[in-house]
């Protein structure tokens, strides 16, 4: 199940991460691939230890939680704080999976599902595509507007194509949810978005109520949730 939500940032706070943008220090981003990841991963990701990148991840943080939406299709039970990449001169990821388990010792996250925030106009870089592997050969490109996100599955083979002209700019988070299967999850969606549009259509109905119950019971059967 991929899910492209427009608008997760404000217009504020867009603004406010590109202005940090402008002086955060960037180191090589190979430095957080794992082994055999390292040796495609040609982008830059802001320095975690600045105060720049404190500030840019509360920000990022802030949004995914209050967002409904993803929310509601994530079922997050825990997320790793977010990640700034950077892209340009020629500067790609090439095909690779993400690593099963994000994080160390005592905050580790198990990578269910990868966010990525877009954070540059598409219209002032070239290239820079996220391409998602389907089976088959099928290839899915994304290039969202800025502040928009796509979530996706983090067991899902993808690249990012080569950046020639500008730089693309990105958070990204990964998210373990509450309910493990991937299938499961899209069917809860698939209830989730039924029971937003008969709302829409007809409010509180019995068709309402049916879908409703249905969606509860099934999420109450599935979610792995501890204390």
């Amino acid at each position: 199940m991929i899910v492209c939500v427009p608008d997760v940032l404000t217009a504020q706070e867009l603004a406010a991460l590109r202005a940090e943008l402008q002086s955060a220090p960037f180191v090589d981003g190979a430095a957080t691939a794992g082994w055999s990841a390292r040796t495609v991963k040609k982008n830059q990701q802001i320095d975690t230890g600045s105060a720049n990148y404190a500030r840019m991840a509360d920000i990022v943080r802030t949004a995914f939680h209050r967002h409904g939406l993803l929310q509601a299709a994530l079922l997050p039970a825990a997320s790793t704080l977010p990640l700034f990449n950077r892209y340009a001169g020629g500067m790609e990821y090439g095909a690779h999976v993400d690593s099963p388990i994000m994080g160390s010792m005592g905050n580790a996250v198990r990578s269910d599902i990868a966010i990525t925030v877009f954070l540059s106009d598409p219209r002032s870089y070239d290239g820079g595509e996220l391409v998602t592997h389907a089976s088959g050969g099928m290839e899915h490109r994304f290039k969202l507007e800025a502040g928009a996100a796509i979530a996706y599955p983090a067991n899902t083979l993808h690249h990012v194509g080569t950046v020639t002209r500008g730089a693309r700019d990105a958070a990204i988070i990964w998210v373990q949810s509450m309910v493990r299967d991937p299938a499961r999850r899209e069917l809860l969606w698939d209830l989730e978005s039924a029971k937003r549009d008969i709302f829409g259509r007809e409010g509180k109905s019995t068709a309402f109520d049916a879908v409703s119950r249905s969606h509860a019971n099934l999420l109450r059967m599935w979610a792995e949730v501890t204390g």
